[in-house]
């Protein structure tokens, strides 16, 4: 296949991605009266008015306030959870380790579904139904598996020498997890927060089941915009348009951080302060030396001398 074919093609796939998230950006700057008389590529009189609705009507922005509240909490419930627990898979060995490790997939494989009742009759007996602990909770049931299954294979990719190395030189677990481990794995931590944070913001059966008023989302919202005059198409792909834009800048957020990382590993020269002949194992393009090297290389990066 010659290469103007290939551009072509991957010309028409982007196309075909990019189609729908434009229509939905026009149709967001049109009136419903335009919406419904025709076909029409360009808005022939482009409004933002849908864009005023949604920040003037508290039914519209405090779903998005309540989503990102649920979220950012269901993110941090979970990453707190399956840290320690993909710390455990990935370097102890005990007994039905792997069938608990495919047990805790099971539940990122069964649907929303199956868990509803049962949290719909727990929630309404201990008084969090229409809460945002509600839904994080909810939610942790899909995530933690998710996120221990990605965390694991980041851990796993990290020598067991550091641990060892950093345990002779006295670094108790919290200081060497915190200070150590967690700098090394940070790019698994990012991918599971993003996925995490992407799940529970378009999951929509657990969100609307499990709030009536006060948590309600905006999934939620946007699936009640049916009034005795129709759907209101202009303000329903407002929603849309604005609903797209956390999952945009989380993936942005992530690319750049990883883009800047990279720039300042490529500019570091690694080198081992004790041993300098040596070369300087790498893990994820981190150097790897023991816990009193880098502290040592971190006072002379910093322009300081370590004390006697």
């Amino acid at each position: 296949m010659t290469s103007p074919v290939k551009r072509s093609l991957l010309l028409l796939y982007c196309l075909f991605l990019i189609a729908p998230i434009y229509w939905l950006v026009v149709m967001s700057l049109k009136t419903n009266e335009e919406i419904l008389g025709g076909l029409t590529l360009i808005p022939d009189a482009p409004t933002l008015d849908n864009y005023i609705t949604i920040f003037t009507d508290r039914a519209w922005y405090m779903g998005y306030v309540n989503s990102l509240c649920y979220v950012l909490l269901n993110t941090a419930i979970s990453l707190a959870v399956a840290l320690p627990a993909a710390y455990a898979f990935s370097r102890y060995r005990f007994t039905g380790d792997k069938h608990l490790f495919f047990w805790l997939l099971t539940n990122r494989m069964a649907p929303p579904a199956v868990f509803l009742l049962p949290f719909f009759q727990l929630y309404s007996k201990v008084g969090l139904l229409d809460t945002y602990w509600a839904v994080a909770l909810a939610h942790t049931l899909f995530n933690v598996p998710l996120a221990v299954w990605i965390l694991e294979g980041f851990m796993s990719g990290v020598p067991r020498e550091i641990d060892e190395t950093a345990y002779i030189d006295g670094y108790s677990f919290p200081h060497f997890f915190v200070r150590i481990f967690l700098p090394l794995i940070r790019s698994g931590v990012g991918v599971a927060a993003f996925f995490c944070f992407m799940f529970s913001w378009v999951e929509l059966l657990l969100a609307r089941t499990l709030t009536t008023v006060h948590a309600k989302p905006i999934s939620a919202t946007m699936t009640r915009t049916v009034s005795a005059a129709g759907m209101d198409w202009g303000v329903l792909s407002a929603a849309g348009v604005l609903t797209i834009i956390p999952g945009a800048l989380a993936i942005w957020f992530i690319r750049r951080r990883k883009a800047v990382r990279r720039a300042r590993i490529e500019e570091l020269e690694p080198f081992n302060p004790l041993h300098p002949e040596e070369p300087v194992p790498m893990v994820e393009g981190l150097p790897v030396i023991s816990t009193q090297e880098l502290e040592l290389a971190r006072l002379r990066r910093a322009g300081r001398e370590p004390e006697p």
